[in-house]
């Protein structure tokens, strides 16, 4: 490597990490004077807030490292414009490309590292900070599906209940539909379905069984009945956050599983699961966009390039919540909805590198 890819690379990666410095603990400071009162409320243990604001340090990097990342790359170039660095590089013979290469490896350096943090050591932060977020700063808020609770537990069976209460591990009137092929072959209806912890097993109340026949059908009442049923109680409806607690493999396991069972937040979980990689991914898009924004010596000096890379970094943060979160709440496709973001802003980097260039 030569020294200019050296010189720049170094320069990439160490103010990245500055604003990572720089920017981690204004964040925290501004959450805590945000959740101080609920926190003392509450009494919270100090060696639980401590490692709520370590998994915080994680989600939080994981989360907004596309605009530190762009506004540290602005930042830097914007210098060596001003400098008249860039112009000495590029009237030496460097070709604009060649000028380019330092930077392509520096944001290969940062999205491989975005990758491993996002698909193993984020989710685990994810999922202390989360738990710390409704159980001292949201209590009694709803995490989880309630009503109406629906679900194929395999290839033959499905549930469903009104009224699902994890908390007192009840739920009401529930039924259990057994399937050989395309014939209902059995159904079971209660009034009451109680998960006993001890045991595993489940109380039924006011059963009805129906066996369907040939020629007709066969009913069983029983008023209790202890019985053991083919579910995990606590698997049937998950958390909200539940797919960003999970390592990519898990994920995958986790979405397949839900795919079956036919559950409504499908949507939720496929953004997440494609957050995984469109995140990294604009790793690149962004570092191009920054380069052709801050490589040219403007009038106005580094404000004007600032200015500029500020106002597109919050429209790509603008485009990625809005269209994420249409994708969640819609039956719009998830897949479409995490990379248009990083689709249109590859067009446009594509579009401001060649003007660059000229």
């Amino acid at each position: 490597m030569k020294i200019l890819d050296w010189y720049i690379l170094k320069r990439y990666l160490g103010t990245f990490t500055m604003m990572l410095l720089m920017f981690i603990p204004i964040g925290i400071t501004i959450n805590l004077a945000e959740k101080i009162d609920k926190i003392l409320e509450n009494e919270v243990p100090f060696i639980e807030v401590a490692a709520y604001y370590l998994d915080f340090t994680v989600y939080f990097a994981n989360l907004l490292f596309p605009l530190f990342l762009f506004l540290s790359v602005i930042w830097f170039t914007s210098k060596l414009a001003n400098n008249t660095e860039i112009i000495a590089f590029l009237s030496s013979g460097v070709s604009y490309w060649r000028f380019l290469r330092p930077y392509l490896i520096g944001a290969s350096i940062v999205c491989a590292g975005a990758l491993v943090l996002s698909m193993y050591l984020a989710p685990q932060a994810s999922k202390g900070f989360n738990e710390f977020k409704y159980q001292y700063l949201k209590k009694g808020a709803e995490v989880q599906e309630t009503n109406d609770v629906y679900r194929q537990i395999n290839d033959s069976e499905y549930i469903y209940a009104s009224n699902f209460q994890p908390k007192t591990y009840t739920a009401r009137n529930f039924t259990l539909e057994h399937f050989e092929g395309n014939k209902l072959k059995f159904k079971l209806s209660a009034s009451k379905l109680v998960f006993n912890t001890v045991d595993s097993t489940y109380t039924l109340t006011n059963l009805d069984k129906r066996i369907i026949g040939e020629r007709e059908d066969v009913i069983i009442h029983e008023r209790v009945l202890d019985t053991v049923l083919p579910f995990e109680f606590d698997q049937l409806t998950p958390v909200k956050y539940i797919a960003e607690t999970l390592t990519y493999n898990e994920l995958n396991d986790f979405i397949d599983q839900e795919k079956r069972r036919g559950s409504a937040n499908m949507n939720r979980y496929l953004v997440v699961a494609y957050k995984r990689w469109s995140l990294p991914v604009s790793a690149f898009i962004l570092t191009i966009i920054a380069v052709a924004v801050s490589s040219v010596k403007r009038r106005g000096g580094m404000g004007v390039n600032l200015a500029l890379g500020i106002t597109l970094a919050f429209i790509f943060i603008f485009f990625d919540k809005v269209f994420g979160t249409i994708a969640e709440q819609s039956t719009f496709s998830p897949l479409i909805g995490v990379w248009f973001p990083n689709f249109t802003f590859g067009i446009l980097a594509i579009y401001l590198l060649f003007n660059a260039k000229r």
